[in-house]
């Protein structure tokens, strides 16, 4: 049976919880290779974009087995259930939920059984108009006149599942064929991994908003989230997925298909934060990236200091360039405790009250009598920053001058990060004065907006900004028609029911 019930990987530092990552996805096309190892490689270096779930599913040109449960990449999976999974074509998820809860049900791949054959799904993003596609799957079911679905109605309550049903609607056509018209219908960010039992999929919103690469292997082809999940595999990068573009890798090569007219908005974020350090973004390293966004920082916002330091790891790059282009010292003044973010243990409420100092420790030696620059990516409630320059202070720190190198988020993300609510973001109520003094810094500077965009290399035009100026790449869906539980809590969710597995596995045959 499936483990852990949506708890297990409790957040040690939940009062704390900045943006949380969208998902990683990874899907590789190579006959004779491992592919189920391959993908489980690939997903280690994706875990920063998703830490509730993880799942593969792989192709042996018969069957696809979907192998998935909660839990972090190394808590999921082990050699004997990685050998079961036997095949060509394999893709591969790390989840961080933000439609449907953080249960085995929700986990990815999701699968669907048909009449021409298997379908399965991996996804990063997050879709505006899932109500809407939840009525398209009841008029299907419907309309159909048939059982359709694995002669089940929607098993989870994720967007995810809602676009593999929609796929599956479709027994007396091809999967890409239906894919060119259910893509379509589609609005929000998505980017999609999928498969049937012989041919590999790769799609992109229309918008382009989260990232999605093609790389080639010796005797193959892979697409996955960051191009570091290319590295790790051994493929050579290719190009981007474009936005509006699905892709099919099979026997005879790969081919293209536009289903949507394309309209880049790129998430700025994943620059600011999201991303490994070591990626590449848009053919931009998100490394230089943020280099250049600490040295736009420290000449919108100088500060007379000692010492330059991150608040680690996030904070990292910015601070090197900050220091570099402000010719003050860089030191690491905070050490970082790699483990404590994932834990099977409930904190007590005297550990609650540490905060912040689970996590990160003082060089006391390093900061004691000297004036700070501390560099972070962003502030989302405040409540990191404030025990961080405590923290200093108490460890001996003069003055503490915080630099934010992103502009104050003013607004939720409906493409896939997981901010706080809009009342929760403390720049929606207070000037940037008021957060100082809330954090208790002796100043405070976030970047420009249009600082940001020209460290990108980025057109603005070209990039979603909308968590801080506001101005969403797609409508807005109505408040009732959006947020995390949609699918548990209208009529919808009366469809949903669960499947049960044994040992996170289900292997499935079409007839």
């Amino acid at each position: 049976m499936p483990r852990g019930d949506g708890r297990l990987n409790h957040d040690l530092l939940n009062d704390e919880k900045g943006p949380q990552d969208a998902c990683g996805v990874f899907g590789v096309w190579a006959p004779g290779e491992e592919v189920a190892n391959l993908t489980y490689f690939a997903l280690y270096a994706l875990q920063h974009r998703g830490q509730e779930s993880a799942g593969i599913a792989v192709s042996d040109g018969r069957k696809i087995l979907v192998y998935k449960d909660m839990g972090l990449v190394s808590q999921v999976f082990n050699e004997s259930n990685l050998a079961s999974l036997k095949g060509d074509i394999a893709i591969g998820h790390a989840r961080y939920s933000t439609t449907g809860s953080s249960v085995w049900e929700n986990a990815q791949p999701t699968f669907r059984s048909t009449a021409m054959g298997s379908i399965a799904l991996a996804h990063n993003g997050n879709l505006t108009n899932t109500g809407d596609l939840a009525q398209l799957v009841e008029k299907a079911q419907a309309d159909s006149g048939e059982i359709v679905f694995d002669r089940r109605p929607l098993r989870s309550t994720s967007d995810t599942d809602l676009v593999t049903a929609l796929l599956a609607s479709h027994p007396d056509r091809s999967l890409e064929t239906a894919a060119v018209e259910v893509l379509g219908q589609i609005e929000g960010a998505f980017s999609f991994v999928f498969m049937d039992e012989t041919t590999l999929y790769a799609a992109r919103d229309r918008y382009g908003v989260r990232p999605l690469a093609l790389g080639k292997l010796e005797h193959g082809w892979v697409v996955a989230s960051e191009t570091a999940a290319l590295d790790i595999v051994g493929a050579s990068y290719v190009r981007e997925i474009e936005p509006g573009e699905l892709l099919a890798i099979d026997a005879n090569g790969t081919r293209s298909v536009k289903f949507a007219e394309p309209k880049p908005k790129f998430c700025v974020f994943e620059f600011v934060y999201l991303a490994r350090p070591d990626s590449t973004l848009e053919g931009r390293s998100v490394h230089t990236t943020r280099v250049e966004i600490g040295r736009q920082l420290a000449r919108e916002a100088p500060a007379v200091a000692d010492l330059v330091m991150p608040t680690p790891d996030s904070g990292t790059p910015a601070a090197i360039g900050y220091a570099e282009e402000s010719g003050i010292p860089y030191a690491a003044g905070l050490v970082k405790n790699a483990y404590v973010g994932r834990t099977f243990i409930q904190p007590s409420q005297t550990l609650r009250q540490l905060g912040i100092r689970l996590k990160l420790n003082p060089l006391r030696d390093v900061i004691r009598g000297k004036r700070l620059v501390v560099v972070d990516d962003s502030i989302v409630r405040g409540s990191t920053q404030r025990a961080v320059v405590r923290m200093l202070r108490e460890a001996g720190a003069t003055e503490v001058h915080v630099r934010i190198s992103s502009p104050p988020v003013k607004w939720p993300c409906f493409y896939g990060i997981d901010f706080a609510t809009r009342a929760e973001l403390i720049a929606n109520g207070l000037t940037v004065d008021e957060i100082r003094s809330a954090i208790g810094a002796d100043t405070l500077s976030y970047v420009s907006l249009d600082g940001l965009v020209e460290a990108t290399g980025r057109p603005k035009d070209d990039l979603c900004r909308a968590c801080y100026d506001g101005e969403y790449p797609t409508p807005v869906p109505d408040p009732h028609l959006i947020g995390k539980h949609l699918l548990e809590i209208t009529p919808v969710g009366a469809l949903m029911s669960s499947v049960p597995s044994v040992g996170g596995l289900s292997a499935l045959e079409h007839p």
